[in-house]
């Protein structure tokens, strides 16, 4: 991956896309403010609803195609590789507190032991710690060991850790459901998953009393912001925004927003795009003040449109690789990974500054976040 480009000589304006969500201001600038877990009775919901959230699908693997296909960056295997096994993409916290998808090469291997080797991944001082790129790290307990995976037929993972997963901090426990969720659901059509310690069920996380009666998928979000709306009026979109990494290389995090109950998904979770990261998470924008979203147009061909316009890419030349990819990822989190059309200005012919061709629709990077050690 290449360094963040950067768009000078623009005044920022603050934007307010919807109650919850106050974006950042500056043209791909990053701003100050804190992610936490949400108030207990919002947290409840976020682990037990699925009726207004479609946020199970991943962003990890191309989905077939014509060879009108293309692949943004992200990945170095193209669609017709034979990538399986290659690396795994585990959700491990980044020097933002965040928790960002980076994919490992880890050993390969069958059947659950490939599981357990992502969720090793995601262990404190572990086996694998020093296969982690610099600034990023595991938010499971030191000595944490995974007993046991078993996926039944309904796309469930059972996950047994021994009683070392108990020593966490209090404060990380919504993020260590989160990665541990967020990383399994990304493999193997993984759908939910439910944990065991010691061959004991999980009703509740044992410091925070976090509710466990339910299987924990990608419902849950990842990344909420402090504070919002109560979910009985609101649905959740996850969108992608970018940083960079101590070393400078760019990656991309998702973050889920609540929205106003009733929206269209895409089209809301495209304009919280659009508004920006919040405050002080190290987030950066990735549209310029200028971008306005004109239509999302889910075809019948398993591609989903999207126009927009912005003055400063009349051309359709030279557009932030970060813009359109954040776009791409944005969208194929939201609409079960299809395949993404975007428009500019009204124009398909489409170059970023990676000098990556959009002019055909574009999956999702099968290994995204492919970071140098």
């Amino acid at each position: 991956m290449k360094p963040m480009q950067q768009i000078r000589g623009i005044s920022a304006v603050c934007l307010l896309a919807v109650p919850l969500a106050l974006s950042g201001c500056g043209l791909f600038g990053s701003e100050s403010a804190s992610i936490d877990a949400p108030p207990p009775e919002v947290e409840a919901q976020m682990l037990q609803t699925s009726g207004n959230t479609t946020l199970d699908s991943g962003v990890f693997g191309p989905v077939a195609q014509e060879d009108t296909q293309t692949t943004v960056k992200g990945s170095t295997k193209t669609p017709q590789s034979s990538a399986s096994g290659d690396r795994t993409t585990v959700f491990l916290e980044d020097g933002n507190g965040l928790l960002a998808p980076v994919s490992l090469s880890l050993p390969k291997s069958k059947d659950s032991a490939a599981l357990k080797n992502s969720l090793m991944a995601l262990v404190s001082k572990g086996e694998y710690a020093s296969a982690l790129p610099e600034g990023f790290k595991g938010v499971l307990p030191a000595g944490t060991e995974v007993q046991s995976i078993t996926v039944d037929k309904s796309n469930l993972a059972v996950v047994e850790f021994n009683s070392e997963f108990n020593n966490y901090d209090p404060l990380e426990e919504r993020k260590i459901l989160e990665a541990i969720t967020w990383t399994l659901t990304g493999q193997d059509n993984i759908k939910s998953v439910q944990l065991w310690v010691d061959g004991k069920k999980l009703t509740e996380m044992p410091l925070q009393s976090t509710p466990l009666d339910r299987p924990l998928s990608r419902t849950m979000g990842i990344n909420l912001p402090k504070q919002g709306p109560l979910l009985m009026n609101s649905s959740a979109v996850t969108v992608y925004f970018s940083t960079t990494s101590p070393d400078g290389i760019q990656y991309y995090v998702p973050v889920t927003r609540f929205v106003p109950a009733g929206q269209e998904q895409l089209t809301a979770a495209l304009n919280e795009l659009i508004a920006g990261p919040e405050s002080g998470n190290g987030l950066e924008m990735v549209m310029t003040q200028g971008t306005i979203l004109e239509s999302v147009d889910a075809g019948q061909n398993g591609v989903v449109t999207v126009s927009l316009t912005d003055d400063m890419f009349a051309d359709g030349k030279g557009v932030p690789a970060e813009m359109l990819e954040s776009v791409v990822l944005t969208v194929a989190q939201n609409s079960d990974d299809a395949l993404v059309q975007i428009r500019l200005n009204g124009k398909e012919s489409i170059t970023d500054t990676d000098n990556v061709d959009y002019s055909k629709p574009v999956s999702a990077p099968e290994y995204l976040n492919e970071l140098p050690l």
